[in-house]
């Protein structure tokens, strides 16, 4: 059995090339359902090992480009094949989807401009629609459109403002459902000083609406200052770039607060410290970012995806588990090779983003798994030792990451907006980085390679990227992205109204190997996923084995500041709250956020929507204490929520009719692998 993967079940070996592949169940159901070639009467046509082949030769493919054989290219796509097949590093969705099919589209988000005139809005609307005709998620600022009630002079009519034609772009989503593979999703962007800002901090305030999007609002460091000291600030016209109004600081923040509390929207992004990063500012300012806010992208960028696996990058020794940093340098080096050529081979929807994203070659290598080498080594999500191995992890991939970038730029050319860029100095990375070394890279090390990137320059303007991973951990059978575990164990009816309970297969080792393990004691756990209020558990265990509810918000910001410091891009991560939580709670976390120089932050309060896709089953008349809080939850089973109204109502996948469940951090069909993240 694969230690590590999602749940427990019976693992499916696919034998290809000699090859074992160790799949779970559920990737088996995902690959067969989203990613297999089909025929015309829908039969599967491939096997996941084909699929994993195809993959690794298409993307190896690109190697021919750049002078090698097509001895070499065999070479590199069994290297490929080989850390793919052995679940330690998986492309973005789109990559496994189309690499060697006729579509040919690779990318997983993208970001438009949205000008200020109709007929450019309405092609960016026309853009946006075959971007998701292929697969991808777009992003857009809104900021540059003129506020509502503005005077267009060229008919002398007034504007409808940057949220009614933020409806428009949901509608045309809506429209478009991605041949049933990736359904269309939407970050839209304000600005804090756009003086639509109130109205846009309010349009998802209702459920039903804008459902195609996720909200943020630009934060800027001039707005932060004026919250802090308790003071007014401008509202800037889009167009005049001059003052045209003013609005206290705090109740626009008070506002913000409220409305995450109240559903998770809107998120905030910390738009200057994006752009204090922003390798080519020559070229252009940031203004928005992939739907999940992992990627800030200039407009018409991309974002090349993938992740690795580490929950595979540790060995046993002595009885004892450790990292594994052999392993973890040898995939990043591999993994960074496999996106430089995604680049190569991509098949772009707009002749304007295959121009950019060749010119940047902005690449994003994250992780997924995190929980899982947590609990496997021992240690506490919530703790300084944990957040200092998140530290060093990313620390160590950045480095190497950028180690492989320079060879391939000395294979292949630097990116051609390197002149100008973040890189076309002295010492900018031992500059950003001198004295904040996690213990893994030294100052001399930084130092060394900025000499590397003078003398050759740099292949990849980015290289690092958190992101969510959804379906493409459940393939991996690791939990997602850098977010804890939403629940050690779950109770699932099956198809014969039977309950089965769901394990987590490394905490499942670990007490069986202690003589813990029972059928009661799971049963008990799974009361709400949690062992943190279970009788009879050590505190050893409680510590070891957190999930997302029992780690305080506190740890939530600071493990996602562990791992910003040495992450080009930026880092998605949800921040969750229990239902008790207040609204002070949240701005707390904000400001948190925004001390320990995050780029973006996005929080969700238990229970907040109406239509949460999962619930974990607390039984009636059982008492938990949160922040000091006892209350009384009603019966709420899994995939079934609770609202104010005392209304319970089951949610299901909208391509295939199946019931979503949430599973670290993401929302998922556990039959189709319909998901929001890449």
């Amino acid at each position: 059995m694969i230690k590590g993967q999602r749940f427990s079940g019976e693992v499916i070996l696919v034998l290809k090339e000699n090859k074992q592949i160790n799949l779970s169940e559920n990737a088996i159901k995902v690959l067969e359902k989203r990613y297999l070639k089909r025929d015309a009467s829908g039969k599967c046509t491939e096997t996941p090992a084909d699929m994993f082949r195809r993959v690794a030769d298409t993307i190896a493919s690109g190697d021919l480009q750049f002078g090698k054989t097509q001895s070499d290219v065999d070479k590199l796509s069994d290297r490929f094949y080989d850390a793919i097949t052995n679940c330690y590093f998986m492309p973005n969705s789109p990559t496994l989807m189309n690499a060697g099919r006729e579509l040919g589209q690779l990318a997983a988000c993208f970001v438009l401009p949205v000008e200020d005139s109709l007929e450019g809005i309405f092609e960016t609307v026309k853009n946006t629609a075959l971007i998701h005709k292929s697969g991808g998620g777009t992003g857009f600022s809104f900021s540059r459109l003129r506020p509502k009630n503005d005077v267009v002079k060229s008919t002398m009519g007034v504007s409808s403002g940057p949220v009614s034609f933020m409806e428009v772009f949901n509608a045309a989503t809506e429209a478009v459902k991605q041949g049933g593979t990736r359904r269309g999703a939407n970050m839209g962007i304000l600005r804090v000083d756009h003086p639509d800002i109130l109205e846009f901090i309010d349009c998802k305030a209702d459920n039903t609406k804008l459902n195609n999007f996720n909200i943020s609002v630009a934060i800027t460091d001039k707005f932060m200052d004026a919250y802090l000291k308790g003071e007014d600030y401008d509202l800037i016209h889009p167009n005049t770039k001059e003052p045209v109004g003013k609005l206290n600081a705090k109740m626009v923040f008070d506002k913000i607060v409220d409305g995450a509390w109240r559903n998770g929207e809107p998120g905030i992004i910390f738009i200057d410290t994006m752009n204090y990063d922003n390798p080519t500012p020559k070229i252009g300012a940031i203004e928005s970012t992939n739907p999940c806010g992992e990627v800030p992208l200039l407009p018409f960028e991309a974002c090349n995806l993938g992740s690795i696996n580490l929950n595979r990058m540790v060995k046993e020794e002595n009885g004892k588990w450790t990292v594994d940093w052999d392993l973890l340098g040898e995939t990043t080096r591999t993994a960074i090779r496999f996106l430089d050529n995604v680049i190569a081979i991509n098949n772009y929807p707009l002749p304007q983003i295959d121009e950019m994203v060749t010119n940047n070659r902005k690449i994003g290598l994250g992780v997924m798994g995190w929980a899982d080498m947590l609990m496997k080594l021992g240690l506490s999500y919530a703790s300084e030792e944990g957040t200092k191995l998140g530290a060093q992890i990313i620390e160590y991939i950045d480095y190497i990451s950028k180690c492989e970038s320079i060879e391939l730029s000395k294979e292949r050319g630097k990116f051609k907006n390197f002149e100008g860029s973040i890189y076309d100095q002295d010492n900018y990375l031992y500059e950003k980085y001198k004295g904040k070394s996690a213990g893994i890279i030294s100052d001399e090390q930084w130092k060394e390679l900025d000499a590397q990137i003078k003398e050759y320059g740099i292949r990849n303007a980015t290289t690092t990227c958190i992101a969510p991973t959804g379906t493409i951990s459940m393939i991996a059978g690791a939990s997602g992205g850098i977010e804890p575990l939403f629940g050690l164990v779950f109770s699932r009816l099956i198809m014969d109204n039977t309950e089965m309970l769901e394990v987590n297969p490394i905490f499942k080792d670990y007490m069986v190997s202690r003589g813990l393990y029972s059928e009661e004691l799971m049963r008990k756990i799974s009361v709400d996923g949690s062992v943190a209020h279970v009788d009879g558990i050590s505190d050893e265990i409680k510590h070891i084995f957190v999930t997302a509810h029992d780690v305080t918000p506190y740890w939530h910001v600071k493990m996602q500041a562990a791992f910003q410091l040495h992450t080009d891009n930026a880092v998605s991560k949800t921040v969750n709250f229990v239902e008790s939580a207040t609204r002070e709670d949240i701005e707390e976390a904000y400001i948190l956020a925004y001390k320990s120089h995050l780029k973006g932050i996005t929080v969700y309060r238990n229970n907040s929507r109406t239509f949460q896709p999962m619930n974990l089953k607390k039984e009636e008349g059982v008492k938990k204490e949160e922040n000091n809080k006892v209350e009384e939850k009603p019966l709420i089973e899994n995939t079934e929520d609770y609202n104010p109204t005392g209304e319970v109502k089951t949610i299901t996948c909208p391509e295939c009719g199946n019931k979503i469940e949430m599973a670290e951090g993401c929302f998922i069909c556990l039959n189709c692998g319909y998901s929001g993240c890449s």
